[in-house]
C-alpha cells in the first residue's frame, strides 16, 4: 500500500506536528519535574505533582500514542516500509520502548500525584516524595534519538529489504527482456 502524495504529506504533517508535541510536552513535564526535585515549598511541590499527573495523562501520553499511530501509516504507506531499512525498524522500536515505559510510569506519577492532592500529606512527606527526573530525562533522550534517526536516515537495509530489494530487481530486469523480446518478435 502506498499512500497518494496528497495523503503521504498530509501523513507526514501530522507525524511530525505529533512527534514534536511529544516532545514539547516533556519539556513542559522536565520543568514541573525540576520543580518537584528542587522544591522545598510545600504548595509548589503539591502543584508541580498535580501538573505533571495532568501533562502526561493529558498531553503526553494521547501524543505518544498518536504519534506511534502515524509512525507506522507512515512506514507502511511509502517506500521506506516497516522492516526495510535499519533506521525506521530502530525507530520503530525506540517508540514502542518509550511508549510501553510511559505508560508504566504514568502509574508512578499517578501515585505521587494522589499523595500531593491529600490535604492531609504534610510538607516533610511531600519532600520526600522524589520525582521521576530520571525517566524524564532518559526519555527525552531516547526521543531525541528517534529524531536524528528520521532526520537524517541513515542508509543500511535489514536482510528483510535487501531480499525485497533483490526480488524487485529481479521483476524489473524480467520485465525489460520480456519489452526486449515483444520488440524483436516477428
Amino acid at each position: 500500500m502506498t499512500l497518494t502524495p496528497g495523503l503521504r504529506k498530509l501523513a507526514l504533517a501530522a507525524h511530525i506536528t505529533l512527534a514534536v508535541g511529544w516532545i514539547g510536552a516533556v519539556a513542559a513535564y522536565i520543568a514541573l519535574d525540576v520543580a518537584a526535585a528542587t522544591s522545598h515549598d510545600a504548595q509548589t511541590l503539591r502543584s508541580a505533582y498535580l501538573a505533571m499527573e495532568l501533562i502526561a495523562g493529558s498531553a503526553i501520553v494521547p501524543l505518544a500514542v498518536a504519534s506511534l499511530l502515524t509512525g507506522l501509516v507512515m512506514s507502511v504507506g511509502t517506500k521506506w516500509g516497516l522492516f526495510r531499512h535499519w533506521w525506521v525498524l530502530i525507530s520503530l522500536l525506540l517508540t514502542i520502548f518509550a511508549t510501553l515505559v510511559l505508560l508504566a510510569e504514568t502509574r508512578t506519577i499517578r501515585f505521587l500525584a494522589d499523595i500531593a492532592a491529600d490535604p492531609t500529606t504534610s510538607s516533610e512527606d511531600l519532600r520526600a516524595l522524589g520525582s521521576t527526573l530520571l525517566h524524564s530525562v532518559g526519555g527525552t533522550v531516547v526521543l531525541l534519538v528517534i529524531l536524528v534517526l528520521n532526520v537524517y536516515k541513515p542508509q543500511g537495509l535489514t536482510p528483510y529489504g535487501w531480499r525485497k530489494q533483490e526480488e524487485q530487481r529481479r521483476a524489473l530486469h524480467r520485465t525489460k527482456q520480456d519489452e526486449q523480446r515483444s520488440v524483436l518478435a516477428p
